[in-house]
């Protein structure tokens, strides 16, 4: 039996077990749009931005753990909207799959209506992409895509369809399986490698365990809380790797980087043996490689992404591997050895680190008259008992979310790390309630960041989904005031935000609930009030100090011990 273009890509989300497709319809993809009408496995989620589709796709992407997220966008404006979303996935590795619309074949370099280059624009921001010429390289198409999205280091795949190609027809047949001569990710780690790692651990003073975002994406975490228990190490994460290791653990010594901890930052810079798994050493963790290298110390590096690896800091000990692979084999022989970590070194080493933690680098002033954001997340954790899944935008909000709230799950935490996509927040809960239709689902976000999005109200409307929206507002472009304050000579250029919407208002005009809370004795009566509204999008604008700052704070170029504290 021959099937259309527009049937096969349909029938092969449907093989996919594909649940969700966020996207938004458009003249090159209308007969895609006519076949998912006329079937009913596959739901369509209508967003009112394309760049919210494909935020939308990855907040139910990072979610969950059974299978990548779809979006759907038109040709031209609705590709290059969609970039956005494409590079923020990128980034962070986040497995999508993102069909394209495209002008008919003929019509390609015409300079169409509505036609761009989309191979060409997606290039630089995504794991692979493809422009399908030929009806019959369609299905085989999509099982690359998915293929590819899923395995390896994840990443976003974009696969361009032309009008005609959904169109024409062709005999269906979905692989069950796909091999790529130029495509093999190595899964297993080497075994000499881990059994020098598993020595330079066991010979250890100084240790650390410093996690990413890999531990998360490859379901990792119970391994490596497993690792960290038997070994007794202290252990951080970075800001896309919370959850990985539960926060609440008196081994976990917070988030490092920028605006990490005192402790995970000296920590991180005075050990002598560092396992790093998942994670990529970035400008936001370890600030100035120079600085990173003033200490000695030995650096083992577990990662699925060969080019990852002695990026940006040179390591000892490679280890290219997916790391739940390679964690048992690390596990078994640590287990099996005889030699075990010197306890009174480690003694010692937790006696320097509890020194510094004594220094309580987030604290802030309680008595304040005005609402402190650090206590509005302190009380959402406190409300929520830590098990809501968190959406955050970028800026200030992001930092005292990640500081703040605790995370002892995995992919509770849902945020824009590399790119850091203003926007990001409220597509991506949607995404996330999608994937946990019964879950408890907040988004904490500022006056500035809702504003790029905030259009998808109306979506959640549609589609009945009840987010908790924590707007920290500051009137101020907070992140941006707070380097003009610190590096600019309190030249605020164009970071104060004077012509603010009625926030309550406006989540009443597309039929949610809205609050206004102005007051620190309002705050937890609010938050348990909103938190209680099960059924109901619930918008809190809390007018927040417009003067407090991110400590502790990293400046641009300087190293891990170079914190400016509180």
């Amino acid at each position: 039996m021959e099937l259309t273009g527009a049937e096969i890509v349909v029938r092969c989300l449907q093989e996919e077990g594909v649940e969700y497709v966020f996207g938004y319809p458009g003249g090159a993809v209308l007969y895609l749009y006519d076949e998912l009408f006329k079937q009913d496995k596959v739901k369509h989620i209508l967003v009112r931005h394309e760049q919210a589709a494909v935020h939308a796709a990855d907040g139910y992407a990072r979610a969950q753990d059974r299978k990548p997220g779809v979006a759907l966008v038109t040709s031209g404006p609705g590709v290059t909207n969609a970039v956005t979303g494409i590079a923020t996935a990128h980034m962070d590795s986040i497995p999508l799959v993102i069909i394209t619309g495209q002008v008919p074949t003929p019509a390609i370099g015409q300079d169409a209506f509505q036609e761009c280059d989309t191979v060409g624009i997606t290039r630089p921001c995504v794991k692979h992409n493809f422009l399908v010429k030929d009806v019959k390289d369609l299905a085989v198409t999509i099982k690359k895509a998915f293929y590819i999205a899923s395995t390896g280091r994840p990443g976003p795949v974009v696969v361009d369809v032309p009008k005609d190609v959904s169109i024409a027809k062709t005999e269906f047949h979905y692989p069950e399986t796909v091999s790529m001569r130029s495509y093999n990710p190595v899964t297993k780690g080497h075994a000499g490698q881990i059994k020098k790692a598993a020595q330079l651990i066991l010979e250890a003073k100084r240790p650390m365990i410093y996690t990413g975002g890999g531990v998360i994406l490859s379901n990792a975490s119970a391994l490596l809380t497993e690792l960290v228990r038997m070994l007794g190490f202290p252990c951080t994460n970075t800001l896309m790797g919370l959850g990985a290791y539960p926060a609440t653990d008196p081994l976990f010594l917070g988030m490092l980087g920028m605006h990490g901890t005192y402790e995970a930052n000296m920590a991180m810079q005075h050990c002598d043996v560092l396992l790093a798994v998942g994670a990529r050493f970035d400008d936001r963790v370890i600030g100035n490689p120079k600085h990173f290298y003033n200490e000695e110390r030995k650096i083992i590096h577990i990662d699925i992404d060969p080019s990852s690896i002695s990026k940006r800091v040179k390591v000892d000990v490679p280890i290219v591997g997916n790391v739940p692979d390679v964690l048992e084999e690390l596990l078994k022989l640590l287990k099996a050895s005889k030699e075990k970590p010197d306890q009174q070194a480690l003694k010692t080493w937790w006696t320097q680190i509890e020194l510094w933690r004594s220094r309580d680098c987030l604290k802030y002033d309680r008595a304040a008259a005005v609402i402190k954001p650090q206590y509005v997340l302190e009380k959402m954790y406190e409300i929520t008992k830590g098990d809501a899944f968190v959406t955050s935008d970028v800026g200030q909000h992001q930092m005292w979310a990640a500081q703040f709230y605790k995370f002892d799950k995995p992919r509770r935490w849902i945020n824009s790390g590399g790119l850091g996509t203003m926007g990001f927040g409220l597509p991506a809960a949607m995404g996330a309630r999608l994937a946990n239709p019964k879950a408890t689902v907040a988004c904490v976000t500022g006056e500035a960041s809702i504003q790029m999005c905030i259009q998808e109200l109306s979506t959640c409307k549609q589609y009945h989904l009840p987010i908790k929206i924590v707007n920290l507002n500051n009137r101020y472009l907070g992140m941006v005031r707070q380097w003009q304050e610190f590096f600019h000579g309190n030249r605020y250029a164009e970071s104060y935000m004077d012509a603010l919407p009625d926030f309550v208002k406006l989540a009443e005009s597309y039929g949610h609930v809205g609050m206004r809370i102005e007051k620190p004795a309002d705050v937890e009566g609010a938050l348990k009030e909103a938190f209680a509204l099960k059924d109901r999008l619930v918008f809190m604008d809390f007018i927040t100090d417009q003067t407090e700052n991110v400590f502790p704070m990293i400046p641009g170029g300087k190293g891990l011990s170079e914190m400016i504290l509180v």
